[in-house]
């Protein structure tokens, strides 16, 4: 017994390693919500199902052993699956690590009570089971940590609803407690944190504004903004929602009540899951049909799902825009270059233009500034005091940030996945002078349209650029077809597995004055090299 005791021990550092690993992938795929881990696991089954501890069936052979070589065997499998399970993550590039957050901390209670089930039967009916029959159990419960991680997942639903229900309950009597408090909602397929982050800081100007942290725009992230963020002296709070499927921005709107409303860009982010482009312009637009009829929505009137939409809603509806004139607030004379973008406002109905600068690049960030120049005006903003703040508006994290990199120049856009953003970032690209390089591991979840737009996007690319470099040989062939249609050099295509290895291979490609643009940075569960 005591043998087999220390053998366990092998055996449990072995379950936290993976279980860890596992409850990443689970954090990632927003716990199993619409069935993302599960399908993830179907994508994924070669690195969930060909892992070393797959030949626990060899533990058949302890039948013909005593329990002593039995157990020594038992001990010495999972202490090789230990070596090999740490060597493996290390290698591992991980971008997002797991945040241990008390659901979290709810689910490795219940998986370690799943797992102690077994580990304690084992031990209570040591001297009447054969330790064969016990290590094929125990070894099938360690092969199937991802389905144990999920079998958790569902046991923990009922209480995560109550918890859910608890703080959203909190979350509602906060805000109306908060009685002057105005709310704005934004969402869209794309541009949507841009968007909010670029109206906080010309709000706050005249305001104390608040808008919702780093992407926190599904309920539990709007929830967790309101209970443990959003100040009691805040004027106004800018919450960003995000949607997989229809009813969704619905749910958010029923959770916090915006009076203003901005619909950024309607488009195919995610048209895998809405499962179709009417489903996504549908539930783009519960933002603004959920406007009470004194509210107020910003809508972009360069947008064809936007301008097409028939509208069931009588609140205010202020059109931005740049190429359709027959708007309410709209951009022209736009000067755009590497330092920042320029450009003047007219307002529909006044003869006078005024004249706006930024340090934000590309044509996709005017739009989200014409938003919030129109919704400020509406909050009664001075012009003057927009002006300032549009000029004072900062970088935006990972969305065209310009970076020094020694000679090398980066143009950090890597939450940019969609085909709109990935263009234009290829136009501020090519606006740069010296030596152009992309780094690119594609688009995802674009549904049946994934394969044509990576590969338009490789044509664009080699238009664009001098130097190639794919992360993820197998997403990235629709890139590399289109590079081949427009017949772009293959000796300057260079393809590999792990986005660090880019930065010493652009540092080897760089001329002079070279700009590198990193286009899309995917999520772990994503990731070839594991």
């Amino acid at each position: 017994m005591y043998y087999f005791l220390i053998a366990l021990l092998f055996y449990v550092i072995y379950i936290i390693i993976k279980t860890k690993k596992s409850l990443h992938m689970l954090q990632q795929n927003w716990y199993d919500d619409d069935h993302r881990y599960l399908k993830w696991i179907i994508t994924n089954r070669y690195k969930v199902f060909t892992t070393a501890d797959s030949f626990f069936f060899i533990f058949i052979v302890f039948l013909f052993t005593n329990n002593f070589i039995s157990i020594l065997l038992f001990m010495i499998f999972y202490l090789i699956n230990i070596v090999l399970i740490r060597r493996r993550h290390k290698k591992e590039q991980t971008k997002l690590s797991l945040v241990v957050t008390k659901r979290v901390k709810r689910l490795i209670i219940t998986v370690s009570i799943i797992y102690l089930v077994p580990i304690v039967c084992s031990l209570i009916f040591f001297d009447v089971v054969p330790i064969t029959y016990n290590a094929l159990i125990l070894g099938a419960y360690a092969y199937l940590n991802y389905f144990v991680i999920m079998l958790a997942n569902i046991i923990n639903i009922p209480v995560e609803k109550q918890v859910f229900y608890h703080y959203r309950r909190l979350a509602k009597r906060k805000l109306k407690e908060m009685k002057n408090l105005k709310v704005i909602g934004i969402t869209g397929s794309y541009g949507k944190t841009s968007s909010k982050n670029i109206l906080n800081d010309v709000l706050n100007v005249k305001f104390n504004s608040f808008a919702t942290p780093k992407n926190f725009n599904t309920p539990y992230g709007l929830i967790n903004s309101v209970n443990n963020y959003l100040d009691k002296f805040s004027d106004i709070f800018i919450a960003e929602m995000g949607a997989f499927k229809k009813g969704e921005i619905k749910e958010l709107c029923d959770l916090v009540k915006p009076t203003y409303g901005i619909l950024t860009k309607v488009g195919t982010a995610h048209l895998e899951s809405f499962g179709s482009r009417e489903n996504i312009q549908k539930g783009k637009f519960e933002l603004i049909e959920s406007l009470p009829s004194d509210g107020i929505g910003i809508l972009n009137g360069d947008d064809e799902y936007q301008v097409s939409y028939k509208l069931k809603n009588n609140c205010k509806i202020v059109w931005i825009g740049i190429d359709n004139k027959d708007v309410d607030v709209r951009a022209e004379n736009i000067k755009l270059s590497g330092e920042g973008t320029s450009f003047d406002c007219i307002f529909k109905g006044e003869k006078e233009k005024y004249h706006f600068e930024t340090r934000l690049l590309g044509k996709a960030n005017i739009y989200n500034i014409l938003a919030a120049i129109a919704l400020a005006r509406e909050l009664g903003v001075p012009i003057e005091q927009i002006i300032i703040g549009v000029k004072k508006v900062n970088s935006i994290e990972h969305r065209l940030e310009l970076k020094k990199m020694g000679n090398i120049n980066i143009i950090d856009d890597a939450y940019n996945s969609n085909p709109v953003g990935s263009k234009m970032a290829l136009d501020v690209l090519s606006m740069m002078k010296g030596k152009k390089i992309i780094v690119t591991p594609g688009m995802i979840e674009l549904g049946t349209e994934q394969y044509e737009v990576n590969m338009k996007f490789g044509e664009y690319i080699a238009d664009v650029c001098d130097e190639v470099i794919l992360v993820g040989k197998e997403q990235t062939r629709p890139i590399m077809d289109g590079l081949k249609n427009k017949k772009f050099k293959e000796e300057h295509i260079h393809i590999i597995n792990d986005v660090k290895l880019a930065f010493p291979l652009m540092t080897k490609l760089a001329g002079k004055e070279t700009y590198v643009l990193l286009e899309n940075d995917l999520p772990d569960i994503f990731n070839e090299k594991n």
